[in-house]
């Protein structure tokens, strides 16, 4: 995020590294993502550290509350914490959370945020839209080969194809004959967006129940899959490949994460070979759907709250029409 949390000064984050152990000597914001907030920062011993801030409000998919998203997350850094040292096969691209004296991979930061601490892994950091290479795909199918291939840990989430925000964007739909005036400069617009848009978006939303239900009586087995593994997760360090945030970890078909990755039938034949298991083009399809449509309900989130023309909020607007657009020209 370009903007801090509100509420939240560098000071209560700092001080929150005391339960790590770290007391940082250098120390920088780091106006990256979407979503989270991060720092910088360098120890004494010159050890250097990824500080991450969740907005627990922003991490629908866990639940409803706050609570119900502490522990969502931290079930998902444990998991990954699980995954980088399993005992027979540790998954060394897996960039996991470091744990507190306390054992601990997440710690509360007041009431709606939350502290993580990551090694700051060196390496050439990719960026969201980026297209990837037949070569960078190439490793990171071998890489989701490997992890689907990995036995789950017990921190592992089941997650269903339904996106949480769902009732957010259907009730957006609903309320479309009054403005939004009420929350800031971008929400009538968005209004003005779904209602030029409304009969394609319920279409898509049909398409995604019907591919649901046929993913369900499929009875696919579930694999450990990341969720996102896009090119803004991935770190280049010479050959090798590294993934980065894990806080949508969970177990799933492993189309979930291969929507993201694979261009055309060789990379799935590649993966098939890897894993030994041949991708479903409707599953396929299904996430591809599901993150359309998660995305236009997260930025409704943003834009049907109180905010101002910020950076942030452009992002928000700018990213919805976009994706509004894409979901209505493939319908």
């Amino acid at each position: 995020m370009e903007e801090r949390p509100v509420g939240i000064e560098d000071s209560d984050v700092r001080q929150a590294l005391n339960a790590w152990g770290i007391t940082p000597v250098t120390w920088e914001y780091a106006p990256v993502g979407f979503g989270d907030y991060h720092w910088t920062a360098t120890d004494a011993q010159e050890r250097r550290w990824f500080v991450t801030v969740a907005d627990l409000a922003h991490k629908s998919w866990y639940g409803d509350g706050s609570e119900a998203a502490r522990r969502g997350l931290r079930a998902a850094m444990d998991t990954a914490v699980a995954l980088r040292g399993a005992e027979s096969d540790g998954l060394d691209f897996v960039v996991a959370p470091v744990r507190t004296a306390d054992g601990e991979t997440v710690r509360g930061l007041g009431t709606g945020h939350a502290v993580s601490v990551f090694p700051l892994v060196p390496g050439v950091p990719g960026h969201f839209g980026d297209t990837l290479t037949a070569h960078d795909r190439g490793l990171v199918l071998d890489l989701l080969a490997r992890l689907h291939r990995t036995a789950p840990p017990a921190s592992a989430r089941v997650l269903p194809p339904e996106f949480a925000t769902r009732p957010q964007l259907e009730r957006a739909l609903r309320e479309l004959d009054s403005t939004w005036d009420g929350f800031g400069p971008f929400a009538d617009p968005a209004r003005e967006l779904l209602a030029d848009h409304a009969t394609a978006l319920r279409g898509r939303l049909d398409e995604f129940d019907r591919r649901a239900r046929e993913l369900r009586a499929g009875e696919a087995p579930l694999v450990i899959t990341h969720g996102e593994p896009h090119p803004g997760n991935l770190l280049r360090a010479g050959e090798r490949r590294l993934l980065l945030d894990w806080d949508t970890v969970g177990l799933a078909v492993p189309e979930r994460d291969l929507w993201l990755v694979a261009d055309g039938p060789d990379d799935l034949a590649r993966y098939e070979e890897a894993a030994g298991r041949s991708p479903d083009p409707s599953a396929l399809a299904l996430y591809r759907l599901r993150w359309a449509l998660n995305d236009v309900a997260e930025f409704l989130g943003w834009l049907r709250a109180p905010h101002d023309r910020t950076p942030d909020a452009r992002q928000a607007w700018t990213a919805l029409t976009g994706t509004v657009e894409s979901l209505v020209a493939e319908s």
